[in-house]
């Protein structure tokens, strides 16, 4: 059996380990974030990996400030200043969130960067990954009901359906 990403020539004695040499974590800013994080870290020291830490910025998740903001007919100018300050705000505190766990798996030996992109964080999660070329993606799945994944859809099911690499689900 072959696996993507394995090349015998060059990977020969070191069986499982060659699979997932470079590991995309897709982390977003919920409270299970860290126990993605966790999961990526622990499967990097146990194969040997290089870490590539994603954030995608995104008006389609609940927990970005633009998602919250209200909606009126008329503009006003505070309103606007006010948003764009919590926007930069966030992203200056999703970018210091990757950033942490970038030095967290560096002093566990890991080699990691980080990118923080904007977009659908699906496309985005599929984007980078065939860029990268990652062996494996390791990102949250909320756990929605089947009907609301039908109507809502959801990350983790775009990213199966469509990544080139094998995916690794972490179940909140």
């Amino acid at each position: 059996m072959t696996f993507k990403g394995y090349n015998e020539n060059r990977d020969k004695g070191k069986g499982v380990q060659a699979m997932y040499e470079r590991i995309l974590v897709a982390l977003d800013r919920s409270p299970m974030a860290q126990l993605v994080f966790d999961s990526a870290l622990f499967l990097a020291k146990k194969c040997d990996s290089q870490l590539n830490l994603l954030h995608v910025i995104s008006q389609e998740v609940a927990e970005t400030p633009l998602s919250f903001a209200p909606y009126s007919f008329t503009y006003d100018m505070e309103i606007i200043q006010e948003l764009q300050h919590q926007w930069e705000k966030y992203k200056q505190e999703s970018l210091e969130m990757l950033e942490y766990w970038v030095k967290q798996a560096q002093k566990e030996g890991v080699i990691a960067e980080l990118t923080q992109t904007y977009g659908h964080p699906g496309a985005e999660i599929c984007k980078l990954a065939q860029q990268w070329n990652a062996n494996l993606i390791v990102m949250g799945r909320r756990g929605h009901s089947a009907v609301s994944e039908m109507i809502l859809g959801s990350v983790s099911s775009y990213v199966i359906h469509r990544c080139h690499c094998a995916v690794h689900l972490v179940q909140f």
